[in-house]
């Protein structure tokens, strides 16, 4: 009985290994919806890459990557939550929640997903419930990273531009009422993903893999659905991104001028203006911010206009367009370590907190010895 259990257990590794040695993707969709099929079944997150040495490459990548980022986001989220970097509590808590999104993009997208696929091939991740289930984490932790940055640009453009409504907008209280309902409405909008899997392997009554249905391409509700979906990331965030840095600065410029009229050339060029100076640092760390945010995201919404609108399908992708569209999944994963970096650039206080925190363990270590 025992050995007819472990030949039935080596049956099924055998037929995993043999199915993830095989491109997922089998289903009989119409062919305009071809290439959206293969975008969006990410069974297999090398797909396209053949050699050996390229998914070595991949391997210590995703690995170096989601160490350094968890190490980063958590000392951003723990400095930030002590509230001692010099910023106001409402930009603190757009700060913290967009560290915390991207933490959680990590786990999910890098570390359950990616990861797993290389180190655990045929592991439970990739029993489909728990893989539907990781694919929402996925896009939930995604769209919350990209909205949470829509709503500090917002912030920024009210506490800049609009000073009447700053009072009661730019406060902390706002800030979590904006986080919250957009986290909520988010995992409300993505919860419904769950439904569009379906299962690409039965073994042993037990379904495996996930795979989009061909009817999510072809009903008109999943397909209304998947343009709002589109819409809504990554297109309309990079939409108010740009609308907003732009009245930003035609803000600054036109105020610049009038305060510098005001108080005349001579003393604006003698005396330090303190509303000039603190208006700088919100709009350095505002356009650090946004601005990293568009470049790292760039490369990927042009691949999706390509080949949403060309219906280009991706396995017949050139070699150039194939890189292409690799680099930009690359530098949208970077986004997400690159917050930190930007305050300890633009902010001194951030700077200070963050050496206080890398030198405590050793600090610790050698007073106990001292003791």
């Amino acid at each position: 009985m025992a050995c007819a259990q472990s030949y039935a257990k080596r049956a099924r590794q055998t037929q995993l290994h043999t199915l993830f040695q095989k491109r997922p993707y089998q289903h009989s969709v119409p062919p305009q919806y071809a290439h959206a099929q293969v975008r969006e079944n990410m069974c297999r997150p090398d797909s396209g890459f053949d050699t050996l040495t390229t998914r070595e490459f991949l391997t210590i990548n995703f690995k170096s990557r989601t160490n350094f980022s968890h190490t980063v986001n958590v000392l951003a989220i723990v400095i930030l939550s002590r509230g001692k970097c010099g910023l106001s509590t409402c930009t603190t808590s757009y700060l913290a929640a967009m560290a915390t999104a991207d933490l959680l993009f990590i786990i999910a997208e890098v570390m359950l997903w990616r990861i797993v696929y290389y180190y655990f091939p045929g592991s439970f991740i990739f029993i489909t419930p728990v893989c539907s289930v990781i694919n929402v984490l996925r896009r939930v932790t995604t769209e919350c990273s990209v909205w949470f940055t829509v709503t500090f640009t917002f912030d920024r453009f009210v506490a800049i531009c609009c000073q009447k409504l700053k009072a009661t907008y730019c406060t902390e209280k706002t800030a979590r009422v904006v986080l919250a309902t957009s986290s909520i409405a988010l995992c409300v909008k993505d919860v419904s993903y769950y439904f569009t899997q379906e299962h690409g392997k039965i073994i042993d009554n037990v379904p495996w893999f996930c795979y989009i249905k061909p009817s999510y391409y072809t009903e008109p509700g999943w397909v209304i659905f998947d343009w709002f979906d589109n819409v809504l990331t990554p297109l309309l965030p990079f939409a108010f991104i740009l609308l907003l840095n732009t009245m930003t600065v035609k803000h600054i410029l036109v105020s610049s001028r009038v305060r510098k009229g005001l108080r005349g050339q001579n003393n604006a060029q003698n005396c330090s203006d303190p509303e000039i100076e603190s208006r700088r640092k919100s709009v350095v760390l505002l356009f650090s911010i946004s601005g990293s945010f568009i470049l790292l995201w760039l490369v990927h919404v042009i691949d999706f206009l390509y080949y949403k609108f060309t219906g280009a399908n991706t396995r017949d992708y050139s070699n150039s367009e194939f890189i292409f569209q690799r680099v930009g999944f690359m530098l949208r994963n970077l986004s997400c370590c690159t917050n930190t970096f930007i305050y300890t650039a633009t902010q001194s206080k951030f700077r200070q907190q963050l050496n206080s925190a890398v030198k405590f363990p050793v600090t610790a270590i050698f007073q106990h010895f001292k003791k």
